[in-house]
């Protein structure tokens, strides 16, 4: 039998499904419908810890978290341990359950600055950095990694064993360097070997390449990780997360989500994302869903395009009509 997967005292299940921080995407309205849709762990957007400090509008907006999205996770990110020290202790007074640094992110402006996956070229800071933040706070603290900057900087195990020693509670690695982006296939092999590693104790998630439900099996059985984050494969298809269990309990693959599933889930998130942000800006960070929400509906780029330039919310909600009404009427012979 297989046992509970835990962060600290939060319990996850047998075998999480998390969906990753990603940044522009991961805000409240989408983890919205990815937490109705059988998420079980959810991290916010990363967080800049320079502004959290300072105060920026921004970033503090990123702290908005909702009672029906627990459990989940603040990720913040910055250079300066002093930083990241203070943006822990701002982030822990939100109110979540778990505290999140991101050692991962290989943007440009990001990582060559030395946060995100840039630390990874100086474990010595990592490891102080983490153990500083640990010390801050009472809650449990994660990690978000890569496997190293690149092929001859890989040192995953390392870095494993001295972020479990300063406290963390579980790690997440994304199966990729920093120099390969999100290029090429993420290397499970390495994320394996540090699950396996006979030091190493707390949960391990694996993250990269997920789009299925055979694949997530099949990672899942071949690499023992302790569960499966997904990023880009949610986008605009967060049904995901309930798809791979049902095939993880069945061995049977759901039905693909219907036009009414699709419409339903685009004016949830539209109407959310109104909510939380007004109606112009709640407008525009929608626009990037709906490509996603309607792939493989044939002739629908001429709706994108009018979804994309309307400004009000009853015009979207007038065109999302349109298209119930064009591909649920039967095809004439």
């Amino acid at each position: 039998m297989s046992k509970m997967v835990k962060i600290g005292d939060v319990e996850l299940g047998e075998f999480p499904l998390l969906l990753a921080p990603m940044e522009d995407v991961s805000d409240p309205p989408f983890r919205a419908v990815c937490k109705e849709n059988g998420a079980d762990l959810m991290y916010t957007e990363f967080i800049s810890s320079e502004g959290l400090i300072r105060h920026a509008e921004k970033s503090v907006q990123k702290l908005d978290i909702y009672d029906y999205e627990r459990p989940i996770g603040i990720q913040i990110f910055g250079d300066k341990i002093d930083s990241m020290r203070k943006a822990a202790a701002i982030a822990e007074a939100a109110g979540p359950e778990i505290i999140d640094i991101n050692y991962g992110c290989p943007v440009k402006k990001v990582a060559c600055k030395g946060a995100g996956a840039g630390i990874l070229l100086d474990l010595p800071k990592m490891q102080k950095m983490t153990a500083e933040i640990v010390r801050q706070v009472k809650l449990p603290v994660t990690v978000k990694t890569r496997l190293g900057w690149d092929d001859n900087t890989i040192q995953i195990v390392e870095v494993a064993k001295r972020l479990q020693d300063v406290g963390i509670k579980a790690l997440t690695i994304h199966g990729r360097t920093r120099k390969q982006m999100y290029k090429g296939e993420a290397d499970w092999t390495k994320i394996a070997e540090v699950k396996n590693h006979q030091d190493i104790h707390i949960p391990i998630f694996g993250n990269g390449d997920i789009d299925s439900p055979e694949k997530a099996l099949e990672y899942r059985n071949r690499y023992g990780v302790d569960g499966i984050m997904i990023g880009r494969a949610a986008i605009g298809y967060p049904w995901i997360f309930n798809e791979i269990k049902h095939y993880f309990e069945t061995g049977r693959k759901l039905a693909l989500p219907s036009l009414e599933d699709r419409l339903n889930i685009a004016r949830q998130h539209l109407d959310f994302s109104v909510r939380w942000k007004g109606e112009r800006q709640g407008i525009f960070e929608m626009r990037r869903h709906y490509t996603n929400y309607f792939r493989g509906l044939h002739g629908f780029k001429p709706f994108r395009t009018r979804l994309v330039e309307s400004n009000t919310q009853a015009d979207i909600l007038a065109i999302l009509e349109e298209v119930d009404k064009k591909y649920s009427e039967p095809v004439m012979a």
